[in-house]
């Protein structure tokens, strides 16, 4: 009873901070932590104790493949070398750095200073994504942040489970196994992950009910985690390559209404999830430091000097690669400000709570793991330091360095969109004009919505009176959706939108679509 009680508070805390949030303008996620660290310090409050199973297993994947969902494979394509060299060197130089800051300054053995080091070493996609829909960045700095976060969890991870081999096995660490670890590591969830994408394709391009699609979208990503975590794979890899994959197919795969049904269900699930994993980070603050009352008094600092190394280590390794990304293409000058957002947008989360929390409680021979509380409260506070000071300062940082777009910017692009919408859809008309399939006073209701829309910038199309044209219009409206939804993926395609652009019209177009009902 107790459990069921503990998750119904974390949503009513949860919905009612996220509602307070939007009301506010401020990070959701940042709010959410704090409104957890004080609910968990308010007395007959009842300890909350997430366990590496409910954070991994259960709220990981869905908030994980959302995040990959939202990435376009176009602007992907565009920074996957500055993202390996994050993904890659960042998280080796963060996970040695933290290591040996955390071993000089809190009493930790070498063995689980490195293994606090493998923890944070990575930023958070849940995190990143969660902070950054705030944000109007420019695609390829959202795009990058964003990929970024996704795929270094599987580099943290192998120094993570190495880390932990040598801490409570007392295995022995070598090139060779690091290598193996990150080959079966990175390699089984890119191949399960692609597996599972290719077989979910071939199921959703054969169903057509939205209640089966609704429930296929949201088993995707447990079906891509778990099998992946069963072979000894990634499962965070493998749900981050089968969400790019298949949200790159979502507009081939689905119709308009099954769009509209899916984003709606899985809209409330992510809300659900996203705010009760944040407010269950705050909440779990105050139960470690009760755990660790009396043992090391001085851990408050220790977590900020570990935080300060995380920052500054970001920063040294992110403003070289702006200044190398500056060279090859021709300027010499860095780009500070692109470069401090960019470093600065690296929050820790989900991700590296679910990792320690998973730390054994015992050693091979029996005995307590040393300090594990220690380094569970040590990462959850720098955890909840990143998301609140990270969080509440991110945007602000953002307009300063005057990079963001700005809502006339985005209006303006809408609408130059719309415009190029309406005229292929004109275009398509006069085709129509000439064969003759369609009666004219139809065509010419059609055109007149289309012309409204370039004059005006909206259209509310109504059908003409009677069954039989009624039947006539509705096809026709259909059949002029299509060719605007062919040329709004080609404006994407050939760079001239933006990802917000392309999905803000496209559930136009849906909605749209929805409305003018099933054909008789």
């Amino acid at each position: 009873m107790q459990s069921v009680e503990t998750i119904l508070l974390l949503v009513v805390l949860a919905t009612v901070v996220a509602t307070f949030a939007r009301r506010l303008s401020i990070p959701a996620p940042s709010l959410l932590v704090v409104a957890g660290v004080v609910v968990g310090l308010l007395p007959g409050v009842p300890e909350v104790r997430a366990t590496p199973e409910l954070v991994s297993l259960v709220v990981l994947p869905p908030l994980i493949y959302a995040a990959g969902e939202e990435m376009p494979w176009r602007d992907l394509r565009a920074v996957w070398r500055p993202v390996t060299v994050l993904a890659i060197g960042l998280v080796l130089a963060s996970a040695g750095v933290v290591g040996l800051v955390a071993a000089f300054v809190a009493p930790l053995p070498a063995s689980m200073a490195f293994v606090l080091g493998a923890v944070l070493a990575s930023t958070d996609p849940v995190a990143v994504s969660a902070l950054g829909r705030r944000l109007s960045l420019p695609p390829r700095i959202q795009v990058l942040v964003q990929a970024e976060s996704l795929f270094n969890d599987a580099t943290s991870l192998v120094l993570f489970r190495l880390a932990v081999l040598a801490a409570i096995a007392g295995g022995a660490v070598s090139f060779e196994s690091v290598a193996s670890e990150f080959v079966v590591l990175a390699g089984g969830g890119l191949v399960v992950g692609l597996v599972v994408a290719g077989g979910i394709w071939l199921i959703r391009r054969r169903t057509v009910d939205p209640v089966l699609e609704t429930v296929i979208a949201l088993i995707s990503p447990y079906s891509a985690y778990v099998l992946a975590e069963t072979i000894g794979g990634s499962g965070v890899t493998a749900v981050v390559v089968c969400s790019v994959v298949l949200g790159a197919q979502t507009p081939k795969l689905t119709t308009a209404h099954i769009r509209l049904q899916i984003d709606a269900v899985y809209g409330t699930v992510i809300f659900i999830l996203e705010s009760a994993v944040f407010a269950l980070i705050g909440l779990q603050l105050p139960y470690l430091v009760r755990a660790l009352a009396g043992s090391d008094p001085g851990w408050p600092w220790q977590a900020l000097v570990i935080t300060a190394a995380l920052i500054v280590i970001r920063f040294l390794w992110i403003f070289p690669l702006g200044w190398i990304m500056q060279l090859r293409r021709g300027n010499r000058r860095l780009n500070w400000r692109t470069s401090t957002v960019v470093s600065w947008a690296g929050a820790r989360g989900v991700v590296p709570l679910a990792a320690v929390l998973s730390i054994p409680l015992l050693t091979d021979d029996g005995q307590p793991v040393p300090q594990r509380d220690l380094v569970l409260a040590l990462a959850t506070t720098v955890i909840v330091i990143t998301l609140v000071a990270q969080g509440f300062t991110l945007a602000p940082l953002v307009k300063r360095a005057g990079i963001a777009r700005t809502p006339a910017e985005a209006r303006k692009e809408q609408e130059i969109a719309n415009m190029r919408l309406a005229e292929a859809g004109l275009a398509h008309l006069e085709q129509l004009y000439d064969l003759e399939t369609v009666p004219h006073e139809v065509l010419d209701r059609a055109r007149q919505g289309l012309l409204a829309r370039i004059d005006h910038g909206s259209e509310t199309p109504e059908e003409p009176p009677g069954s039989s044209a009624a039947t006539v219009y509705r096809r026709l409206r259909r059949e002029l959706l299509a060719v605007e939804m062919a040329e709004l993926t080609r404006l994407f395609d050939d760079g001239d939108i933006d990802d917000s652009t392309r999905r803000r019209l496209q559930r136009t177009l849906d909605l749209e679509d929805a409305r003018l009902g099933d054909d008789p």
